[in-house]
């Protein structure tokens, strides 16, 4: 049993509190910093930096998944080594948040990856720390990142694991600035050991205050992997109709909720109806990409084998494609449906003896197949707290 030692004021009969303040004494056979009842994390009062309530942290190890993603969801790319914990996450939260990790104090990760679209950005090219020069490829979705098998990451795949992709913005010489010329990494470790919570939160998720190329990783690791959507009217129709003995685990069903329209687009979707079945790339219920899939031939000639995020929430982005370069889902779906071009690099399930496919889609069916990619918007993951700057302002 753990030990308390109450500190009580002098004067007994004080009434200027109406709790005892204690600390907990730690267990010496745990590696575990312990939390003391007023908001402090080894030493560090939190509340004068932000809104988060240290002494009862989200939940961000143990979610509480729906039926068809409990049965239907396999593998995901979070290593054994780096398993999802409420005290690393929580720091993976500040990293993501903190213009700190900027040279100049000017960006963070989330202010090209905003909560309230799906953790991406409107702009077709995200704008660099120096308010001036822009990024070379639209800013990805964040949204059930964990669930691409394939690991690498970045649209072109350059990043082996997603703890890799998470400081390579922050070294990139437009993005934050932490560039060769300007120390890299090392000179950020140095500026964020002069940042008073910075050590004590990574006491808290690490069992020390050492700063590392590796801690920060898989913190905002973890804490990216925990933007998972469920709660989408797709995931909330889905979850009724279930059923592990039925084709595609029920999901031919029509769809509770859903229009005529949105259950033809889902069918679209989801089988050979418009001569490319979506659903093979983009993989139910998640709807992140597909391990195996190559490139979707959006220019002629593609050599390079680009991945895409999940398809969740895409209908909140402004701007579509590694490049930014479609401003519509009904851009989007024409394109699917009569503008694939052909080239190395191009999936083999979107080409026949002819070249690129084509969906051959009449209008009705084109927007029904927009309306369906509707329903995967999640409003519940984009206004969870636990995803939200964590700073006072």
């Amino acid at each position: 049993m753990k030990k308390y030692v109450f500190l009580f004021s002098i004067l007994l009969f004080s009434c200027a509190s109406d709790e005892d303040v204690y600390t907990e004494i730690p267990d010496e056979n745990s590696d575990t910093p312990t939390i003391p009842t007023d908001n402090t994390v080894n030493g560090i009062d939190m509340s004068d930096f932000f809104s988060i309530n240290f002494d009862d942290l989200p939940n961000y190890s143990n979610p509480d998944y729906p039926i068809h993603y409990i049965n239907s969801v396999g593998d995901n790319n979070e290593p054994a080594n780096n398993q999802a914990t409420d005290t690393g996450a929580i720091l993976g939260r500040v990293l993501f948040f903190d213009k700190q990790l900027s040279i100049n104090d000017a960006v963070s990760c989330a202010s090209c990856h905003q909560q309230g679209i799906a953790f991406t950005d409107n702009d077709q090219f995200s704008t660099g720390f120096d308010g001036v020069s822009v990024t070379g490829a639209h800013s990805m979705r964040l949204l059930n990142a964990r669930f691409y098998e394939g690991e690498s990451f970045f649209w072109d795949k350059r990043a082996p694991t997603l703890e890799a992709q998470t400081t390579e913005p922050i070294i990139n010489s437009v993005e934050m600035g932490f560039d060769d010329s300007n120390g890299g990494l090392d000179a950020l470790i140095t500026k964020m050991n002069t940042i008073a919570y910075y050590p004590a939160l990574f006491e808290l998720a690490f069992g020390d205050g050492n700063i590392t190329v590796d801690r920060i990783q898989r913190a905002l690791a973890q804490y990216i992997r925990c933007m998972v959507s469920t709660d989408s009217r797709f995931d909330q129709a889905f979850a009724q109709v279930y059923n592990p003995n039925a084709p595609g685990d029920g999901v031919g069903a029509n769809f509770p909720g859903f229009t005529a329209e949105e259950n033809l687009g889902k069918q679209i979707f989801t089988t050979n109806q418009g001569n490319i079945n979506c659903a093979t790339c983009h993989e139910l219920p998640t709807f992140a990409l597909n391990d195996n899939s190559r490139s979707n031939g959006l220019d002629a000639g593609e050599t390079i084998i680009f991945k895409s995020p999940s398809l969740k929430n895409i209908a909140t982005s402004a701007q579509f494609m590694h490049d930014g370069s479609l401003g519509s889902l009904e851009e989007v779906v024409e394109f699917y449906n009569s503008g694939i071009q052909n080239g190395p690099a191009l999936d083999n399930r979107l080409r026949d003896q002819n070249g690129p496919r084509r969906m051959n889609l009449s209008q009705a069916e084109k927007d029904a197949l927009v309306a369906f990619l509707r329903t995967l918007t999640d409003e519940t993951v984009v206004s969870d707290s636990k995803f939200s700057d964590p700073f006072i302002e």
